[in-house]
């Protein structure tokens, strides 16, 4: 089978996962902005829940880049607890947990390494502008056009996000939003350290 096709499945799945609201020019900004009025206890829900199900099993041996044209490889682990989200610029929920990640980012600074990694087919092209347009200093620009993060651990929609050990083995995963102020998050990533 072609990559191609893969990639093809993989965004259908993806796409079929995520909580679209109907398109506006500006729903990325309308999203990050109900995000960041959860911090304030306005609108916050947490969609998601914690799964142990997969727990043991290792971060895919995938390699990441950034608009920079930095890159990381994820296999083995990084010798650090990991927090890694699979988000995209056109998931409304997704855009929803950024503020939160970035707090949570700016609280675990040395402890836990949380990551963002976008699934957006155009790459930097729809990550630029986003983060351009939204103060989230803490977040990584990982990108992952091809969705092969995804794939790899059978996400069946966005957001998704996968808590990994210090060596590179799942403690936990989240498929949808969630609440990354709330005491219970933090109690969860702590399982990790």
């Amino acid at each position: 089978m072609s990559r191609l096709p893969i990639t093809l499945v993989a965004c259908a799945i993806l796409l079929s996962g995520c909580d679209r609201s109907p398109a506006t020019p500006v729903q990325g900004d309308d999203a990050l902005a109900a995000g960041k009025e959860s911090l304030d206890g306005a609108t916050s829900s947490a969609a998601g829940e914690i799964d142990r199900s997969r727990a043991g099993e290792p971060v895919p041996d995938i390699t990441l880049s950034d608009p920079a044209g930095e890159s990381l490889s994820l296999g083995g682990g990084t010798g650090t607890p990991m927090l890694v989200n699979l988000w995209a610029t056109w998931c409304a929920p997704c855009i929803k947990e950024m503020p939160l990640l970035d707090e949570l980012a700016a609280d675990l600074d040395g402890e836990v390494q949380v990551l963002t990694i976008s699934q957006d087919l155009n790459g930097a092209q729809a990550v630029e502008p986003f983060f351009a347009r939204n103060d989230l200093p803490n977040l990584p620009k990982w990108l992952d056009p091809e969705t092969g993060f995804a794939f790899a651990i059978g996400a069946g929609g966005l957001p998704v996000t996968v808590l990994y050990d210090a060596g590179g083995r799942e403690v936990w995963r989240i498929a949808g939003d969630y609440d990354w102020s709330s005491a219970e998050a933090r109690g969860a990533i702590d399982e990790a350290l």
